[in-house]
């Protein structure tokens, strides 16, 4: 048992090698056939459903995985042709080359190659293990009981394969294809099956990085993401304070009919968002019922005099003027996303420990004052990672800026327009808008990579903050 011990607490590497220089026959036969050692241990079931893993594995990479591999580097150099079969009076397609289908299955194979190694390396120092149990004279148990300890030892494993496998499957593999498309000339010109394209290392990067007057895409990107951050950070923190301040308002003892006031605000919610958008979007048209009204008070001339409406238009341009629509995208998210801040402040305020605050009030603390050094930290303490999360969730905000914007606004900018971008876009409106609209799928992958690296550096310098220890002594 002191054996066992003195291995498993060695490193990985550190195994590795002990399994590897003390292991017998069985288990160095399992640097090949990955369920020898379980066989040769009486684990038979579970050998051989390993050794039909490892197969299923060489049979994928022998006959299609190889394939793609070798094409990877190139992403293809046969065409799409058809020539008219003169025999049989029809078209006949060439056999060509699908730079997209190489590229997919190219990243697929190379994390299933990863995976086998780590899988292959795991597996020798299991064997490993086994046999030396078996040497002690110590139970080794059969297939039923591994299923068994599945459900009990070893239960958190059983509960994180399906997280784990959907987290592969749905965000690391197409996060690496979509990284992957970002070093290749993938656009209109470039569409398979019917074109191929290729590699170009990082000049889509440094399209985005790049000054200068015919730099398009280097200017959009700077107007884009100083207008995203600048977003998220009034987005978040207007709805945040907003819902507190709703909710202390809904909860103070002079308030009356408390509870109708927050059922009015919950039926906000259960209104679904898009159609609380575009019916917004619609009031606040150039030739909306928010302009008829502004115009029949007068309130579109006085505008007009005080130079914040030019002279040229018979309306306030709520949604189609850069300044204005900022703006408005602001106060309609306000309007939108306070309800909902508000029920969860009201929940947290009222977990608040009254003797702070009554202990604040007999130290002569002022409301302003409890409210500063006693409500806004709790508040602070107790919803900060989900403050964190409602600011990623906002740099990727497509619905309130798509469907507020979508065909109401149009930029005057040829520079931002030359590189399919508008003032009021996010970076994710602009990639969507690049994919969907212009094809230009590698300048939208860049795009990806960059929102992908601002929200995973924020997100993890702001939680491991958030998150250190000793932060209730903190609060205390």
């Amino acid at each position: 048992m002191n054996r066992y011990i003195r291995y498993k607490d060695n490193n990985f590497i550190t195994r590795l090698w002990i399994a590897l220089r003390d292991g017998d026959v069985w288990t160095k036969l399992s640097i090949f056939i990955m369920g020898a050692g379980y066989i040769a241990h009486h684990q038979i079931i579970k050998g051989i459903l390993v050794t039909a893993m490892e197969a299923l594995f060489f049979a994928y990479m022998f006959f299609v995985g190889a394939g793609y591999l070798e094409k990877f580097n190139t992403l293809g150099t046969v065409a799409y042709e058809t020539k008219f079969d003169v025999i049989t009076m029809t078209n006949v397609t060439n056999d060509y080359d699908n730079s997209f289908m190489i590229l997919l299955l190219g990243v697929i194979t190379i994390v299933l190659i990863l995976l086998f190694i780590t899988i292959w390396l795991v597996n020798l120092t299991n064997v490993y293990y086994i046999q030396d149990e078996d040497d002690q004279g110590h139970h080794i148990n059969n297939f039923i009981e591994d299923i068994r300890a599945m459900f009990d030892n070893k239960f958190h494993i059983t509960l994180l394969t399906l997280p784990v496998t959907g987290v592969l499957l749905f965000t690391i593999v197409p996060l690496l294809i979509m990284i992957a498309v970002a070093f290749t000339n993938y656009d209109q010109a470039h569409m398979p099956p019917t074109a191929l394209f290729t590699w170009v290392g990082f000049s889509n990067f440094s399209k985005i990085l790049s000054f200068g007057k015919s730099a398009e895409f280097g200017y959009a990107f700077r107007v884009v993401i100083v207008w995203t951050l600048v977003w998220a950070l009034f987005a978040t923190f207007s709805t945040y304070i907003g819902g507190i301040l709703l909710a202390m308002l809904i909860n103070n003892p002079a308030t009356k009919l408390p509870k109708l006031w927050r059922t009015l605000f919950m039926v906000t919610i259960a209104v679904p968002q898009f159609v609380s958008l575009l019916l917004v979007r619609n009031f606040f048209a150039d030739s909306g019922i928010v302009n008829s009204i502004c115009a029949n008070l007068g309130i579109t001339h006085f505008l007009q005099q005080v130079g914040l409406v030019k002279d040229t238009i018979t309306y306030i341009p709520f949604l189609t003027s850069p300044g204005w629509a900022m703006v408005m995208i602001v106060l309609i998210n306000i309007w939108v996303g306070v309800p909902y801040q508000m029920l969860i402040a009201t929940g947290v305020l009222m977990n608040i420990p009254l003797e702070l605050v009554e202990a604040a009030k007999i130290d002569g603390a002022t409301k302003f004052q409890v409210f500063m050094h006693i409500t806004m930290p709790y508040m602070l303490f107790v919803t900060g990672p989900a403050l964190l999360t409602d600011f990623v969730r906002n740099i990727n905000n497509f619905n309130v800026i798509y469907l507020l914007t979508q065909d109401m606004y149009v930029t005057t900018n040829q520079t931002l327009a030359a590189a399919n971008a508008k003032e009021v876009d996010l970076l994710v409106t602009w990639l969507f808008r690049l994919t969907s609209e212009y094809y230009n799928y590698k300048m939208a992958s860049v795009i990806g990579c960059v929102v992908f690296v601002i929200c995973a550096v924020g997100t993890l310098i702001t939680f491991t903050r958030m998150m250190r220890a000793g932060r209730e002594e903190d609060f205390k």
